[in-house]
């Protein structure tokens, strides 16, 4: 595209260098009509000033809006669900913030007649794809200006000139190579690049900004009590929560408790590896907390099912799918799943640790009944043994037709 071809463009803006150069340079590049969004997804800074520095530019139209409780809501309570983990290990805080953003981006090119948005993300990284994924999915007629894909300003070095030579304030931060860079919302913040790429190296303390270190947590384990309704949390401690106040609660007890911390190298859908560091106290309990309603209430096939196509969410997620139709029917089978996944898990946090210590349903399928060692009347133990032979049989045969 060159200039002439958008006449106005919606903009994924933060208020930070990167996203300010970019405003100016769709200006300056397009000569078209920019309008911002910022949204609040519970990452810890103030966002407002971000309409300060866009009415400097000249911005007429402003978007500026608390998105937390739609976040939680519709995003990662739904995966939660699924207990994806990307990797093994990966609770995809990062991933999973994007499709919210490039959803509103596309309703506001809609309220506004713009006919392309922007977004900040590199030509290296996954969120351009995540992004994108998600505009095309919801407007395919859109246009996508992807500035990194398409400048020369290359450096940290060169985007402070350009700020510098348009009168773009920086913070003071700013102006020298930053240790790495950050990327927050209420379900994580992450860290990566800079004194981080190396990833023989143990990251510095002061990497992490919502976590205690687990050697300094509290010498006294806590104890929380998580209500669940039909697979989603609900409340903490018998009260009742919403969405994002629960998050930020249990945000709260697991970064107290130490809980949380990943360092990890991971694949991204680019095809290069990457070394971030990620801080995930609250959704770490969640985890946990699900998996043990879930043991209580889940029959064994559907659990097993739901483990297997697990990955395979979580993959969509990472990648960027959020929009497609094979995400939602997994979702759909997930939360099918849920129906009956009801009551509370108790936990003791411990320095590092989430241990689930108790848990009860009105729909449990735990029968003591059948588990006890002692007399019972309900399970005879010597049916056991047609069952086994039946199990045994395809096993007998091969073997005897070997020898």
């Amino acid at each position: 595209m060159t200039s002439g071809d958008v006449k106005k463009a919606v903009l994924a803006y933060s208020g930070g260098l990167d996203t300010s150069v970019i405003l100016k340079w769709l200006q300056e590049t397009y000569g078209c009509e920019v309008v911002t969004f910022t949204a609040d997804l519970g990452q810890g800074e103030e966002i407002e000033p971000a309409r300060a520095k866009a009415e400097m530019f000249g911005i007429k139209e402003i978007y500026i809006e608390d998105l937390r409780e739609e976040f939680v809501r519709d995003f990662v309570f739904p995966m939660f669900r699924a207990n994806a983990v990307y990797e093994g290990v990966y609770l995809l805080g990062t991933s999973i913030a994007r499709p919210l953003i490039a959803k509103r981006q596309i309703e506001i090119a809609h309220e506004t007649g713009a006919d392309a948005v922007s977004h900040g993300a590199t030509g290296k990284g996954n969120d351009q794809v995540r992004f994108e994924l998600g505009y095309y999915a919801l407007d395919p007629d859109i246009k996508v200006i992807a500035p990194w894909r398409e400048w020369d300003l290359t450096s940290r070095t060169k985007l402070i000139d350009f700020a510098e030579k348009h009168q773009i304030p920086i913070a003071k931060d700013k102006r020298g190579e930053a240790p790495f860079s950050i990327d927050a919302n209420l379900l994580h913040i992450s860290a990566e690049g800079k004194a981080l790429e190396d990833p023989a190296h143990e990251p510095e303390e002061f990497v992490y900004s919502r976590t205690v270190a687990p050697e300094d947590a509290p010498d006294t384990p806590t104890y929380v009590e998580i209500g669940f309704e039909a697979g989603d949390p609900v409340s903490i401690d018998g009260e009742d929560l919403s969405p994002a106040a629960l998050l930020t609660r249990l945000n709260e007890l697991g970064g107290a408790n130490g809980i949380g911390r990943l360092d990890l190298v991971e694949n991204r859908f680019v095809g290069m590896k990457s070394r971030g560091v990620y801080e995930t106290p609250g959704g770490t309990v969640l985890l946990v907390a699900h998996r043990g309603m879930e043991s209580l209430t889940l029959d064994r096939e559907a659990m097993h099912l739901k483990d297997e196509l697990m990955p395979r969410y979580a993959k969509l997620v990472y990648n960027g799918f959020w929009f497609a139709p094979e995400r939602e029917m997994i979702q759909a089978l997930v939360d099918k799943s849920q129906e009956h996944v009801s009551g509370s898990v108790r936990l003791k946090l411990y320095k590092g640790s989430a241990t689930v210590v108790g848990r009860s349903s009105p729909n449990s399928l735990y029968s003591l009944d059948h588990v006890t060692f002692e007399d019972d009347e309900v399970y005879d133990q010597r049916d056991a043994e047609g069952f086994i032979k039946l199990q045994a049989l395809r096993l007998r045969l091969a073997k005897a037709l070997r020898d």
